[in-house]
């Protein structure tokens, strides 16, 4: 019922927008003029220059020049945003001045489109919001706030936020269509239609078709050829109405689909001696002995670091969402405006994967250990395999959400004010459900049909559903104290519930005669909450014979998994605040000193039994900042950020060992066990010399520290015997690394004006050494450096078309951009790398501008 009135009103919102429209601001992001580039850091339009934040704007021809398509490109450009890639570009999360976001907590970073926040993406491997493949397309600007922004943005901005700003519909009939051809089979199609259809109705349309192959190549037949590919349509629809001259009404409707191979990570570790390991398990013997075959094969081939061998035929990543905005604003008196963005959105996810990308094949050493496996040497073995549940999605989360505000001025104008409300209901469409087959050639898992070579598997089976109620109040506002010296104070206070539901077991299978795999047991996963009155664990269904795939004899003919319900909750109510002073020093100069609050709400996962749900985490930010601008002969500007940090209740992921007789496999386990400290520096400048060279340098330090790691206390009655540290005091984060280079020149050919403008640039980014994972010998990261080029020719001979080259990664350097963890468990490790070369050539007609 709720969702039904949540899309009723929504749909009125859309619906009254087409009855006519207030005309806005034009927001003219180009750098020909830096005083010009106009952002909405806090929630109105202002000057980058006059706003104390440190931002880092990109207008839509930035976008293009660099072939920025996804969130790891976004990252390349700027020095202190990374991303963290553990499953694919596709489902990158942020990370901003240090501030990562571990699976299943929430974003540090919060991204936003038109204003509104990304749809919710839960479950799956997927946490946080998102805006979805193919959302860079026909852009105003991007603009990427750097510190807390937890007053007017809300939770989960600790690290910052990154605004994309979709081009709005004008008046004027225009658009453009664009081509480009790359190698991989690169195909992309661009175009945007801008209609006024009335001096009071304005429409904008946008599409993306894009398709390239995967840079990861396969070597195993009857699987994916490629991983790492590209393959969306994006298309989106702007509406923008006037309904009375002080009433505007904005609309837009946007629509994502994703349909790739996923992701492949390259093994590059194994145990040669697993026999020396300090603790002894079989299946640890068996997958190291398994790796290091994979790996002698990839050896004996000569393979590079783009090559694999994974063993998963149908692997899929299928993403798709849809968003609708609906943005009225309301110009009440001179001095008050109100505003309201109420929008709706669906996120969903299916996928099917090989969570470490093996080829395994049972090893010798397994019937040196066993005789009895003997028969088997050489076949098939599955190390762990995630699918979907049939009829559902690993993941399929609707959101909604509404914010009012109150924009308002002083009569002298000396204070400006922004105050307002907001809510947010996130709720799962259906049990988010997946298989994951574990040691058993299950192919795929969703079946339940596998098979046992080394005697045993298990599919581990969950059902999800998580809601979200998200609510807050805020207000900011700003007293000019004199002409030069303003004074800003702000307070939100947000209200958070998590209500999290599951139904989780796990199917043990054992071989058995003829007929194929038995189940011998089929239990509860938490075996801390489901269990019989005596303690024993709670059997769902009496043995059950598989005789083919899909099919099902014997058993108590009930299989009620009901029996696993667990339901929890996990609620906080925190503050955040913002004291900023800002002095005038001249017209082109300003100097700001800010403290900030900041807050990442807690959360929760059914994976660890008792240790399912942890708290918020704070921060203290302290922020001395200069901005300065140029005129003349060499316009540009020069501003520069120094931060510290104070981070408490630190969420930090450790890893856990089950008891024996748990059923359990080790996993990851989210605790607020920390207490660190950040500080640094960054640098944005630009300058234009002789109307025709541009020089771009963003530079940041970072430096990140753990001050304290306490691990929570396990209770008497836990399935598990032992946390296990990630990290220590003294260490830094990881993906965290201290120094971060781009520079950028950009060069105007001086040639006449009917030929056109043509112009080159070049990127050069350096990355120091950094930590991806403490517990693996692969975990640090060599320093790294890239060049990105691009070529440009607008408006050929007057033509209306445009021609251009780009090239990424020009010297092809093998960059990793994560590592597994599975060594000390499985005896192995893998590698997950980005992007090569990457070039192509673009041809683009642009029509009535």
């Amino acid at each position: 019922m709720q969702n039904k009135i949540i899309k009723a009103g929504l749909l009125l919102g859309v619906a009254t927008s087409g009855l006519a429209a207030a005309p806005a601001v034009a927001q003219d992001s180009g750098f020909a003029d830096d005083n010009a580039i106009i952002v909405t850091a806090r929630r109105v339009e202002e000057n980058l220059q006059d706003v104390p934040i440190s931002i880092t704007v990109y207008n839509q021809e930035d976008i293009a020049k660099r072939n920025i398509v996804v969130a790891s490109d976004l990252a390349t450009y700027t020095p202190s945003l990374s991303v963290n890639q553990r499953y694919g570009p596709e489902k990158s999360s942020f990370a901003i001045r240090g501030f990562n976001q571990d699976q299943n907590t929430a974003p540090t970073v919060g991204v936003y489109f038109a204003d509104v926040v990304g749809v919710r993406a839960q479950g799956g491997t997927t946490s946080g919001n998102s805006v979805g493949a193919g959302a860079f397309t026909d852009l105003q600007n991007v603009q990427v706030l750097k510190g807390p922004q937890g007053t007017l943005f809300g939770r989960n901005t600790t690290g910052g936020a990154v605004l994309l700003v979709p081009t709005k519909p004008t008046g004027d009939l225009e658009g453009y269509v664009e081509g480009q051809i790359g190698n991989f089979d690169m195909k992309r199609v661009q175009a945007a239609l801008n209609i006024p259809l009335a001096d009071t109705f304005k429409v904008r349309v946008a599409v993306d078709r894009n398709k390239r192959d995967g840079f990861m190549k396969n070597h195993v037949e009857g699987s994916p050829a490629t991983f790492n590919d590209v393959d969306y349509f994006y298309g989106r629809l702007s509406i923008l109405a006037e309904l009375t001259p002080d009433l505007e009404n904005y609309t837009i409707f946007h629509y994502s689909h994703s349909d790739t191979n996923g992701y492949a990570a390259r093994i590059e570790q194994c145990d040669r001696n697993p026999l020396g390991w300090p603790t002894f398990s079989f299946t640890r013997i068996v997958f190291s002995a398994a790796a290091c075959d994979q790996i002698d094969r990839q050896n004996a081939r000569g393979d590079g670091p783009y090559d694999v061998e994974v063993r998963n035929p149908g692997q899929y990543l299928d993403l798709q969402q849809f968003q609708i905005i609906n943005t009225t604003t309301w110009q009440a008196s001179d001095w008050l405006t109100v505003k309201n963005i109420m929008s709706y959105g669906e996120f969903k996810e299916r996928t099917h994967f090989e969570l470490n990308s093996t080829n395994f094949f049972v090893p010798a050493l397994a019937a040196a250990l066993n005789p009895a496996l003997a028969p088997v040497v050489g076949a098939p073995l599955q190390h762990i395999q995630l699918d979907v549940l049939p009829g559902y999605a690993n993941s399929a989360q609707s959101t909604f959400t509404e914010e009012l505000q109150l924009q308002g001025e002083s009569g002298d104008g000396r204070f400006n004010f922004v105050v307002g409300g907001y809510l947010e209901f996130s709720r799962p469409q259906n049990w988010n459900s997946g298989r994951t087959g574990i040691y058993g050639n299950c192919v795929p898992p969703s079946e339940l049909a596998c098979g046992t070579p080394l005697g045993f598997a298990i599919i581990s089976q969950s059902q999800v559903k998580v809601a979200f109620d998200n609510h807050g109040i805020f207000g900011q506002g700003t007293y000019h104290l004199t002409d030069k010296l303003s004074l800003t104070g702000g307070i939100r206070y947000t209200f958070d519930k998590i209500v999290g539901e599951t139904i989780s077991s796990r199917l043990t299978f054992a071989p058995v005669g003829p007929l194929g795999p038995q189940v011998v047991a089929w239990n509860c996963n938490d075996s801390l909450r489901n269990k019989n009155p005596d303690g024993s664990p709670i059997n769902i269904a009496d043995p059950i014979i598989f005789p083919g795939v899909g099919q099902v004899a014997g058993g108590d003919g009930t299989n009620d998994t009901s029996k696993c319900y667990t339901r929890l909750v996990n609620k906080s109510n925190e503050p955040t605040w913002m004291v900023n002073l800002d002095y005038e020093v001249t017209p082109d100069m300003m100097v700001y000193a800010k403290w900030s609050r900041g807050y990442r709400q807690g959360g929760m996962t059914f994976t660890n039994p008792g240790l399912e749900v942890w708290g918020p985490e704070k921060l203290d930010a302290y922020e001395l900042g200069l901005k300065t601008s140029f005129r003349g002969a060499v316009p540009g500007y020069f501003n520069v950020a120094a931060f510290y940090n104070d981070i408490s209740d630190q969420q930090v992921v450790t890893g856990s060992v089950p008891k024996p007789d748990s059923g359990l496999s080790g996993g990851n386990v989210v605790a607020n066990a920390g207490k660190a400290r950040i500080y640094g520096a960054e640098v944005d400048a630009s300058a234009t010399f002789f109307d025709s060279l541009n020089l771009t340098v963003g530079y940041t330090y970072l430096n990140t520290k753990i001050q304290e790691f306490v691990l929570p206390e396990l209770p008497a009655d836990s399935p598990f015997q032992e946390l296990l540290p990630t990290t220590a005091p003294g260490l830094p984060f990881t993906l965290s690394p201290k120094h971060r280079l781009t520079a950028s020149a950009n060069y105007k050919l001086p040639l006449d004006e009917s030929i056109g403008e043509v112009s080159i640039g070049a990127t050069y980014t350096h990355t120091s050494s950094q930590v991806a994972n403490f517990n693996s010998a692969l975990g640090r990261f060599a320093a790294s450096d890239l060049l990105n080029l691009n070529f440009d020719w607008k408006n050929v001979a007057q033509s209306g078309f445009d021609v251009g080259a780009f090239a990424t990664n020009v010297t092809n350097e093998v960059v990793p951009v994560n590592v597994g963890s599975g060594y000390d468990s499985s005896g192995f490790d893998s590698v997950l790398y980005g992007q090569p070369r990457i070039y192509g050539i673009k041809l683009r007609y642009n029509f009535g501008q």
